[in-house]
C-alpha cells in the first residue's frame, strides 16, 4: 500500500515543490533513509524517548468514564503526561536528531495549538541551537500559555497576521522563511503532512504510541482492543496510535475530525470526510475546496485541528476503507473536556477532547466486553482560559 522511496501513498503524497526546494527535501529523504537504518541513531532516539520524553506513557483504565459512557471498558493512552504535555515531543526528538546529523544550526517550525512549537523550542534548547516558531495571530491569542513557554525556552515566536492567522498561514510563513535560510536551517514539520519524507518521518517517530498501546493492552487484557480512537487534524497523533494496528483488521480504527460549527455551516475541518484530492504545501492529499475549486479555509476552536488538509497516509487509509470517520463539533468537544475533567480529574487538550466526545456521541456502539483505547494526545492547561473566556462555558 505504501512506497517509502518516493513518498507516494496510493494516489497521495509525493513532492510538489519548485526544483530548488525539491532537491533539498530529496537530500533530506536520503539522509533519513540512512539514519533509519543506523543502530546508533535508533539507540539514541529510544534513549531520549525513555529518559527525556518520559516514555512509555501510561495506559490508564478510565473506570468512571467507562461507567458514564456505558458498555465498553475505556483506556486512555496518556500522551498528556509526556515532557511538554503532548505527543509532539516524540516527533521533535527524532527530527531534532536528524537536524543535528545534517549539521544545521537553527530550527524553523510552525505551530497551531502551540504544543509543537513548545516541543520544538524544547529540543532546540536541549541541542543548543537557535529556534524560530511561526504562529497565527488568532492562535497566539487562544494559546497564550504556550507562547510564554516557547519564549521561556529561548525561541523567537513570529506572529503571522496574513489570512485567518491560523495554522495554514503559519505553515506558509514558516516555509517562506525556510526557503531563505536552507543552508543553516532545518524545517521541523509538526504533523504527518508536507512533501516526502516528512509524512513518513513523522509517522515513524510517532508510531511508538501504538506500539506501546499494543503491548500494554495485551499485558492488561490478554487481547487486542476492539477500537483505537484518535482526533485528526494533520494526523500525527492519529497515525501514532493507529499504525501498529493497521494490519489487525479486527481492530476498528476511528479518526475523529473537527466539525467546528457544524458540517452544514461550512466552518469545519472535515478534510477526510468532505475533502477532494488536491495539492497543498508541497504534497497531494484530501483537501477542503470551495465551489471554485480553491483551497477553502478550515475552522476549529481547537487550534491544532484547524488545517484544510490531512496526512496523505490517512487519505490513503480512508480511500481503502480502513478508517471509521467521526465528526465532533466545537460544542461537543468543550462538553467532553469538562466531563472528562470532572469524571477522571484529567483535563484533556481541546483537540483530544474531540476523541473523547466521539464516545459520548455514540452511546451503545460499543458493548460490555469491548475494549476501546483513546489516544489522549495532550493536556488541556493551554485551553482552559480559552474555554472559559471565549467558548461559552460558565464557571
Amino acid at each position: 500500500m505504501e512506497s517509502y522511496q518516493d513518498g507516494n501513498y496510493g494516489e497521495f503524497g509525493g513532492v510538489y515543490l519548485p526544483e530548488g526546494l525539491a532537491s533539498i527535501v530529496a537530500d533530506l529523504a536520503a539522509k533519513y533513509s540512512e539514519l533509519k537504518a543506523d543502530p546508533t541513531f535508533q539507540n539514541q532516539l529510544r534513549t531520549l524517548y525513555r529518559e527525556y520524553a518520559n516514555r512509555p506513557s501510561l495506559l490508564y483504565d478510565a473506570a468512571r468514564l467507562s461507567e458514564e459512557v456505558g458498555g465498553p471498558k475505556i483506556y486512555l493512552k496518556r500522551e498528556d503526561l509526556n515532557h511538554t504535555g503532548a505527543h509532539k515531543i516524540n516527533n521533535v526528538i527524532g527530527q531534532g536528531l536528524v537536524a543535528k546529523a545534517l549539521g544545521k544550526t537553527k530550527l524553523i517550525a510552525e505551530t497551531g495549538a502551540g504544543q509543537h512549537g513548545t516541543a520544538t523550542a524544547t529540543i532546540a534548547a536541549y541541542l543548543g541551537i537557535a529556534c524560530e516558531i511561526y504562529m497565527g495571530a488568532r492562535d497566539i491569542q487562544a494559546q497564550k500559555p504556550n507562547v510564554y513557554r516557547m519564549k521561556a525556552l529561548g525561541a523567537k515566536v513570529v506572529q503571522v497576521t496574513q489570512g485567518q492567522g491560523t495554522l495554514k498561514d503559519a505553515v506558509d510563513a514558516a516555509l517562506g522563511k525556510y526557503a531563505q535560510e536552507v543552508d543553516q536551517a532545518y524545517y521541523l514539520l509538526g504533523s504527518a503532512v508536507g512533501p516526502h519524507p516528512y509524512p513518513t518521518m513523522v509517522r515513524d517517530f510517532q508510531k511508538v504510541i501504538g506500539e506501546e498501546i499494543k503491548q500494554q493492552v495485551q499485558e492488561k487484557e490478554g487481547r487486542l482492543p476492539t477500537a483505537v480512537v484518535a482526533c485528526v487534524g494533520g494526523g500525527s497523533n492519529a497515525l501514532g496510535a493507529f499504525t501498529a494496528f493497521i494490519p489487525d483488521e479486527e481492530v476498528e480504527i476511528v479518526a475523529v475530525e473537527p466539525a467546528g460549527k457544524g458540517k452544514l455551516s461550512g466552518k469545519h475541518g472535515l478534510a477526510l470526510g468532505t475533502g477532494v484530492p488536491d495539492v497543498i504545501h508541497g504534497f497531494k492529499t484530501l483537501v477542503l475546496n470551495d465551489e471554485k475549486g480553491e483551497i477553502k479555509e478550515s475552522y476549529s476552536a481547537a487550534s491544532g485541528l484547524d488545517y484544510p488538509g490531512v496526512s496523505p497516509i490517512l487519505s490513503m487509509y480512508k480511500e481503502s476503507g480502513r478508517l471509521t470517520l467521526g465528526e465532533v463539533t466545537d460544542r461537543e468537544a468543550v462538553d467532553a473536556l469538562i466531563r472528562l475533567s470532572r469524571l477522571e480529574g484529567i483535563i484533556p487538550a481541546l483537540e483530544s477532547a474531540h476523541a473523547i466526545a466521539y464516545l459520548f456521541q455514540n452511546p451503545g456502539k460499543y458493548q460490555a466486553g469491548d475494549l476501546v483505547v483513546v489516544n489522549l494526545s495532550g493536556r488541556g492547561d493551554k485551553d482552559v482560559e480559552n474555554v472559559f473566556d471565549n467558548l461559552g462555558v460558565e464557571v
